[in-house]
């Protein structure tokens, strides 16, 4: 079911997508209101789950993960075990920070984040290539990132 949300909180969403950081004093001033019903507001919306988490964004390199790759995965047969069973294996591997089922050529998106090519090469070999009924990888390599 879609909730709706009126101008005041889409103001407030995209205010806290850009900064989670902000106070509600903040983000009151931006969308003019005082600041009880903005605390209000953020708390209802995360009671109703649009607000579902708080996030940092980390600058990859300076933590080790240089290589984005984006690794489209199709699988050798589609029954419920094996999708199952390759989605448990694939959602604890550290180098995997989404995975995301889609529908056309392949099964699968990963967004994979490394080090180097050196590591994405051990990932596939040592990790991806340990899952049973992979067909098919096809890797995308991210040279930069636009939003």
């Amino acid at each position: 079911m879609e909730l709706q949300l009126d101008d005041l909180d889409r103001k407030i969403i995209s205010l806290l997508r850009e900064n989670a950081k902000l106070g509600n004093k903040e983000i009151a001033a931006e969308i003019g209101l005082s600041v009880t019903p903005t605390f209000e507001r953020i708390k209802r919306l995360e009671r109703q789950g649009i607000i579902q988490k708080y996030v940092a964004v980390l600058d990859k390199k300076k933590i080790g993960k240089g290589l984005h790759v984006l690794c489209q995965v199709s699988l050798k047969a589609h029954n419920l075990e094996l999708l199952l069973g390759f989605e448990d294996e694939v959602v604890h591997l550290n180098e995997v920070s989404a995975c995301y089922h889609i529908a056309g050529n392949y099964d699968y998106l990963l967004s994979i984040e490394v080090k180097d090519m050196d590591e994405y090469q051990l990932f596939l070999k040592e990790k991806l290539a340990s899952i049973p009924n992979i067909a098919n990888v096809q890797s995308s390599f991210v040279m930069s990132t636009l939003k």
